[in-house]
């Protein structure tokens, strides 16, 4: 009979791959700490309305992928699927509005139902940040900067393309939707049935469908800059004077868009070819009419969000190593004890110890290579003093009589 095993589009994250996670989380911490966001965190379920609200009734997320319940108290609840919605309704709900610009950054698990495929789960993790409270260009090159800087931490600069483009204000959207809306109507047979619907309630998400056949057709269709009314694109111009000044290279992608009516303004990506299909590693926008839409006062938000897995899946087992520990082995069995006030005094000083628990002494010091140790702590051979144990380097082979409170200038020196 088969063992129990992980729920489909889940899976353990055991030690190597944990490390790796934990180095780009680590990583995209301390680049956004220094530019001034604190990390927050958000429950992992939400009422079902705050991404219901926030990510449209009628979207694919909603619709099909959001892993909602029902609680025995008959409150509607979702697993978030992305993380933006629940920092704003940390927003509202702790009312932050009075100390804005509020500056977060946050890292944790989301939960959508689709197929899973490479560096794409069913519960997979994120870090973003998101600034709310700012509605100058500056708030959008500083978060676009935060996420270039992140990325070139991790050795990516030469492997991803920031796109970029803008979305407008109110009326330039609203100008280019009528726009839209006379380019796509001729084809409205020819379109998919989810695009058909959004013609009437969202034509913009149509320019996102995954369908070829609306691919096929959106090719030709009339772009958003074409309707940047004179505030937009000034505002667009900052923004790109302000990448430019900081060194951030981009490309501008007139067919980048989102299509909720909260987004304007700044929209952006950073794709790679590294990953197949799935070529987004980051992405972000302005979103300046979210909080009001979700209850709260009017406030604007810029802000990113990145996947995990992916950015492991880039990085590659090898990037990142476990701690080498120190092995404390008795010579014989009833030196177990000495071994171990050895093992804890060492722990005690801050320095990562195994000590094989069991097996002779050849035995444990096979487990020490197994484990990748760089000193092995002998106590209890015949020719040691009272107080003294052998040291032995396992990099080079050395091995030296020591006190144990000379233990540690051996080992500081040994890890090189």
């Amino acid at each position: 009979m088969a063992g129990l095993q992980p729920v489909k589009g889940t899976y353990d994250l055991l030690p190597k791959e944990r490390a790796l996670h934990r180095h780009v989380s680590e990583t995209a911490r301390s680049i956004c700490e220094r530019y001034g966001f604190n990390e927050v965190i958000t429950p992992i379920f939400e009422f079902s309305e705050v991404f219901s609200r926030t990510l449209g009734e009628t979207s694919d997320v909603v619709t099909k992928e959001m892993f909602s319940f029902v609680t025995k108290g008959d409150d509607q609840i979702t697993l978030r699927p992305e993380g933006t919605a629940g920092i704003c309704r940390s927003f509202i709900s702790n009312g932050l509005q009075q100390e804005t610009p509020v500056k977060h950054f946050y890292y944790g698990p989301m939960f959508r139902y689709e197929r899973p495929q490479k560096g794409r789960q069913r519960q997979f993790h994120q870090v973003g940040i998101e600034l709310i409270g700012v509605d100058s260009p500056q708030a959008d090159i500083e978060v676009v900067a935060a996420g270039y800087h992140f990325l070139k931490e991790l050795g990516f600069a030469d492997v991803v393309t920031l796109e970029l483009n803008s979305l407008g204000d109110s009326e330039s959207r609203n100008a280019y939707r009528e726009k839209l809306v006379a380019y796509l109507s001729p084809f409205e047979d020819r379109l998919s049935e989810d695009s058909k619907k959004r013609l009437v309630t969202n034509p913009l998400r149509i320019l996102d469908s995954k369908d070829e056949g609306d691919r096929e057709i959106v090719k030709d269709a009339p772009l958003l800059g074409e309707c940047l009314n004179e505030t937009s694109q000034a505002f667009y111009d900052e923004v790109k004077r302000g990448l430019d000044m900081l060194g951030v290279p981009y490309v501008e992608n007139p067919r980048l868009v989102r299509g909720l009516d909260y987004y304007c303004h700044t929209a952006f990506e950073f794709t790679t070819n590294t990953l197949g299909a799935q070529g987004t590693v980051l992405a972000g926008g302005r979103y300046d009419g979210l909080i009001k839409m979700m209850g709260g006062p009017q406030v604007p938000g810029v802000g990113w969000a990145s996947g995990v897995e992916r950015l492991a899946l880039m990085l590659g087992e090898d990037k990142v190593k476990l701690p080498r520990p120190i092995m404390v082995i008795p010579a014989a069995n009833d030196h177990q004890d000495e071994a171990f006030l050895v093992a804890n005094r060492l722990r005690q000083e801050g320095y990562i110890v195994e000590q094989g628990y069991s097996g002779n002494f050849k035995k444990r010091l096979n487990k020490a290579n197994k484990l990748n140790a760089f000193v092995a702590i002998i106590v209890g051979m015949s020719e040691c003093n009272e107080g003294e144990v052998m040291f032995r380097d396992l990099n080079t082979g050395d091995q030296v009589q020591v006190s144990v409170d000379g233990l540690p200038a051996l080992i500081e020196r040994a890890k090189g």
